[in-house]
């Protein structure tokens, strides 16, 4: 393998991925914003929540909210539905595996809450639950994701859709995406 010309590929493809979204996702970013303000402001909370890499986004992105992101401030009301081993090995056990997300919302969501899948197919059946569960709860629906944005169009009100088929690309867009939503709440919030 020739490492240099691997090295710059993969730095070729981000850069090109990071401008197509960037071109792509400003008004559905907007939106999600602007979601997120209007429950945090009206006492609701953001749920995020995923599978593998992104599930660990989910956690990654609840901490910033809730502890901080850039300065100390007053916290920001979100969860992520993926670090309760109890509750997901009793879902999974019990329930299967694709209810251990739509369980916990049924559980803890309430109306003007913020519910973020994140999965970079938009295929993952517990995903794809879990909206169908928050939408029929009368929540706000959101989602990161990729490619073609599988089943999560039309469950998700505000879906943001990285353009990639590279499951690497749309992660790193993905935790790019969250986390410019952390920094955009500080500020609309008036807590940066």
């Amino acid at each position: 393998m020739d490492v240099a010309a691997f090295f710059k590929s993969e730095f070729a493809e981000h850069r090109d991925v990071t401008a197509r979204t960037e071109a792509a996702l400003g008004n559905a970013f907007a939106g999600l914003l602007a979601a997120c303000v209007t429950s945090i402001k009206g006492g609701g909370k953001i749920m995020l929540f995923g599978n593998g890499g992104s599930a660990a986004d989910a956690q990654h992105l609840a901490t910033e909210l809730t502890i901080r992101y850039k300065k100390n401030r007053a916290a920001i009301a979100a969860i992520a539905l993926t670090t309760d081993t109890s509750t997901l090995t009793a879902a999974g056990n019990d329930l299967g595996f694709d209810e251990i997300f739509a369980r916990q919302i049924e559980a803890l969501g309430k109306k003007g809450d913020v519910v973020i899948a994140i999965s970079t197919s938009g295929k993952s059946p517990n995903v794809i639950k879990a909206l169908q569960k928050a939408k029929a709860m009368g929540l706000v629906t959101a989602a990161l994701s990729g490619r073609d944005g599988g089943g999560l169009v039309g469950l998700a009100g505000h879906l943001l859709v990285v353009p990639s088929d590279t499951t690497a690309r749309i992660q790193e867009m993905h935790i790019t995406l969250g986390q410019m939503l952390c920094g955009a709440l500080e500020i609309e919030l008036g807590l940066a």
